[in-house]
């Protein structure tokens, strides 16, 4: 059976004090609706360039956790990827979705965004125990099958959303170089597709490659000019 989904949000709490995240969030989440409760985030829906990438992971509240989980805008590339094994190795489970950029095109970034989640989510199902509720970054929670809030500024807030802020953000990294060989002269390896002075350069000089991102501004804009 389906369950009616429920959708909240959460604003963000003091960060007087607060160390980083915790299970407060799960905590709450799980006195409502029980365990367990999954953590979602994306990364990718500002580039000009690449996917948009989502992940869905839950922790064992019970057990020790790698040290250093937090919002993957926080962590250096070194620390990311050192959590993305730890993570991936302890989990209970996760999984991830990705929306292709002819998708962002078609559907647009916050639709193709809440695509990414509903797939991460559909993966977390088959890697272990499906989830009760959810947590996702942001304002604006996706119609999942569950009982879902969104948390502003989660991935700083919650460890199963900094969790899978860290598996989303590792993953479209490792895509974004392998796409960079594919579309050389670009630097996506670089920038991973962000809109930033070498990338506006490139596209002025080359045009758009097929991983652009055609309904974007600036993407649209050098492809009139090719």
């Amino acid at each position: 059976m389906v369950r009616a989904t429920s959708r909240s949000r959460i604003a963000p709490a003091p960060s007087a004090g607060r160390a980083g995240p915790d299970f407060t969030a799960e905590r709450a989440m799980a006195a409502l609706y029980g365990l367990p409760v999954a953590g979602i985030d994306e990364a990718g829906r500002g580039p000009w360039a690449g996917p948009v990438v989502a992940a869905a992971v839950i922790l064992d509240m019970t057990q020790p956790l790698p040290d250093g989980i937090n919002d993957s805008k926080k962590l250096t590339e070194s620390q990311r990827e050192r959590l993305f094994e730890a993570v991936t190795g302890c989990a209970v489970s996760y999984g991830v979705g990705v929306a292709s950029p002819e998708e962002i095109d078609r559907i647009n970034i916050r639709q193709a965004t809440h695509l990414a989640m509903n797939r991460a989510l559909e993966a977390l199902t088959l890697s272990g125990p499906p989830p009760v509720a959810a947590l996702v970054d942001g304002n604006d929670a996706p119609a999942f099958p569950v009982p879902t809030r969104a948390i502003v500024d989660g991935d700083a807030l919650s460890l199963s959303i900094a969790a899978a802020s860290i598996l989303a953000k590792v993953t479209r990294d490792r895509m974004m170089v392998a796409l960079d060989a594919a579309h050389p002269g670009y630097g996506f390896a670089r920038h991973k597709g962000y809109g930033t002075a070498q990338h506006a350069e490139a596209l002025l000089r080359l045009g758009p490659c097929p991983i652009h991102r055609m309904t974007f501004g600036p993407v649209a804009s050098a492809k009139r000019g090719f």
